[in-house]
């Protein structure tokens, strides 16, 4: 293999340390790169023991030194290399880097040095089995902020050279041992890798493959890397230059300082380097966060499911429910404007305590005095009713009502003709028997495909021939004017009521912004007219404005219950989400390891829970447009808008924002050292 092609530093913003022909013996003139004083570090068990993992360790390493450190299991060294790596912290004593404090270092400046200066070669490999070989060595460049083509020639760079060229797309479970600690020393190399922190890395291989890594150690180490290896095995310590023997969390021996593979100039660089602190990097922007979220979403396809079935219920809920509340509200609001919001009723006064109105005073005249003295109205027109009288044609008879009333009748009801005429004012005042009906009333009285026109009916027992079938208004219920039959209104009074009196007066407004004030005329003037005011005035206007505040409430009401599904489906978000920081602890660690920031952690598994919030809008409204459709096939009144659903759908983002904070933030304050020893 090539080294200068494993180990260039191409694209790079940080100098790796080069070897040239000349090295430097350690002396008091070399700057240690790492220096411990007095470093101690103490556990407490659950039981309340304190474990002394390392007593006063004072240790100093220079850049470019191969060093292993051997020990029996429990010794000190793991938690050694954890604390020179930055995974943990010492309990006493200090930790220098190039000259700096580690204790001076936040959360984030650990990850910054962690990202700049290490690269970690564990043991058991730690590769995110959901990434291929070539995404896996790409993590420490995410979080460096390198742009996704830069990092992707670096990484095919890094494992071609270590013979890897052809198993870039593998996953962990399709490569060998020694070909995952491959995979696992470029992914160390990918920001640099000045210093290399190996754990045990042959541990886990088969002989051939132990010998190959470990020729890898060494020739990163001759290319001025400063290689720190920890082992349990004196042979394989026997390929560092320097070797330091720990028991009982103390070094009990060291072979001392060899010759440095770094000159001073470099030495310097590296040195000032890590003095004057940089900014840390943004990983790659939100687009990189969706990117990671989606992968981890496909390779949990089940979970994800599980997610997703709580936020879809909940966004279908919304949009089916306020569709189906949204349509009843329409349809009631079509029925009043087919009764007329611009028309005002006058009516009898009611007597007091009753909901029976007073005999009526108003007459044809009356209808006709305000239709002409008073301004804004178009015309009014005086009707008397009958609510069940019986009509007979033939054989056929059923009761419906009557209403007699002016010719003025369509033009105030805005209600044309299918057939036939209408009649006239003049058939009003010659009393003629002529008859106009609604088109359930002759349903009711003609057998289909009979044409009703000219011939006669009987109400009560008098005749009324029919010249006109009025088109339907699609009403129902109670009163509906579809059921009418209508008559002249001296015709009614003379032959069928026996009386003089209209029930009420309709009249058709022409300016509805000043409904008020007509009604308010309207009312004066028949009041002067009568001498006391034995009339009241409805507008349909004021029960629209009623109906529809009522029926608004309803589809709050219908709103609220389908929100409690899109809460119920948010709680199922966090603890899916919960689950899934529980599952994925480990990788957690590596990413830290390899230099993520708590905010980098934080942004990963919130966007997954955005994501697939997202996800479960766009499906939820496509399940309650879906829904919505079969209902209107069924004829029930449904209404679809936007708005709704648009609301549905930031609900739902909000909801995955609002119930993901919680575990992504659990993951981001997870310690590193902790993560990674999880099985």
């Amino acid at each position: 293999m090539s080294s200068s092609l494993l180990f260039s530093d191409e694209g790079q913003n940080e100098p790796v340390i080069e070897s040239e022909d000349a090295t430097v013996k350690a002396s008091s003139t070399a700057i240690p790169l790492i220096e411990l004083q007095e470093v101690a570090r103490t556990f407490t068990t659950g039981g309340g023991i304190e474990v002394h993992a390392l007593r006063g360790v004072d240790l100093k390493i220079y850049p470019g030194e191969f060093l292993a450190i051997v020990g029996q299991s429990g010794s000190g060294k793991s938690t050694l290399m954890n604390i020179l790596g930055c995974l943990d912290r010492p309990t006493a004593g200090k930790y220098l880097f190039a000259g700096r404090d580690i204790e001076s270092f936040d959360a984030n400046g650990l990850a910054w040095l962690r990202r700049e200066a290490f690269g970690f070669v564990f043991q058991s490999y730690n590769l995110l089995g959901s990434e291929s070989a070539l995404e896996n060595v790409q993590v420490p460049a995410v979080y460096a902020g390198l742009n996704a083509h830069e990092r992707e020639i670096r990484a095919e760079s890094l494992l071609s050279a270590l013979g890897l060229g052809d198993r870039m797309d593998h996953r962990p479970t399709q490569l060998s041992g020694g070909q995952q600690q491959r995979v696992s020393i470029a992914r160390a190399m990918m920001n640099g890798g000045n210093v290399i922190l190996a754990d045990e890395p042959t541990g886990a291989l088969d002989t051939q493959s132990g010998i190959e890594v470990m020729e890898l150690l060494e020739d990163l180490a001759s290319k001025g890397h400063t290689v720190i290896l920890i082992s349990h095995d004196h042979e394989v310590a026997a390929h560092a230059d320097r070797i330091i023997e720990f028991r009982d969390g103390e070094i009990v021996s060291d072979s001392g300082p060899k010759a440095a593979n770094v000159d001073s100039k470099n030495n310097t660089k590296l040195r000032e380097l890590f003095m004057s602190r940089k900014a840390s990097s943004m990983m790659a922007g939100t687009g990189e966060a969706i990117r990671m979220a989606l992968r981890s979403l496909k390779a949990n396809i089940f979970r994800t499911m599980l997610t997703l079935l709580g936020i879809v219920i909940g966004v279908s809920s919304v949009v089916a429910m306020l569709a189906i509340g949204e349509g009843a509200q329409q349809e009631i609001i079509q029925i009043m404007n087919q009764l007329g919001t611009n028309i005002v009723t006058v009516r009898p006064e009611r007597l007091p305590g009753s909901f029976r109105s007073m005999p009526s005073t108003l007459t044809l005249e009356d209808a006709a005095l305000i239709g002409t003295n008073i301004p804004n109205i178009v015309a009014a027109i005086p009707q008397m009713q009958s609510r069940n009288s019986n009509v007979r044609f033939g054989r056929n008879d059923t009761q419906t009502s009557v209403v007699a009333t002016t010719g003025d009748m369509p033009e105030v009801e805005s209600w044309p003709l299918a057939q036939g005429v209408f009649f006239t004012n003049g058939d009003s005042e010659n009393i003629t028997s002529v008859a106009v009906l609604g088109s359930e009333a002759r349903a009711d009285l003609f057998p289909e495909g009979q044409n009703p026109l000219g011939e006669y009916i009987l109400i009560g027992n008098i005749p009324f021939q029919v010249i006109g079938i009025l088109t339907s208004k699609g009403a129902q219920g109670f009163n509906n004017p579809d059921d009418s039959i209508y008559i002249p209104f001296k015709t009614g009074a003379v032959r069928v009521f026996g009386k003089d009196e209209a029930d009420e007066i309709r009249v058709l407004i022409d300016d509805v912004e000043q409904i008020d004030q007509t009604e308010q005329n309207v009312l004066e003037y028949l009041t002067a007219l009568h001498g006391t005011q034995d009339m009241r005035i409805y507008q349909n206007t004021s029960m629209l404005e009623s109906t529809s505040e009522s029926q608004k409430t309803f589809t709050l009401l219908l709103g609220s219950v389908a929100a409690i599904s899109l809460l119920v489906g948010g709680i199922g978000v966090m603890n899916i989400m919960l689950v899934s920081v529980t599952e994925r602890t480990r990788e957690i660690g590596v990413r830290m390891a390899t230099g993520a920031r708590q905010s980098d952690i934080l942004s990963q598994f919130l966007s997954e829970a955005i994501v697939v919030s997202c996800f479960g809008g766009v499906i939820g409204i496509t399940l309650g447009l879906t829904v919505g459709l079969i209902l209107q096939r069924f004829e029930v009144p449904i209404y679809f808008s936007s708005t709704p659903m648009l609301l549905a759908f930031t609900c739902s983002v909000t909801t995955g924002l609002i119930f993901g904070f919680a575990p992504a933030r659990k993951a981001s304050k997870l310690d590193p050292v902790v993560a990674l020893a999880n099985e």
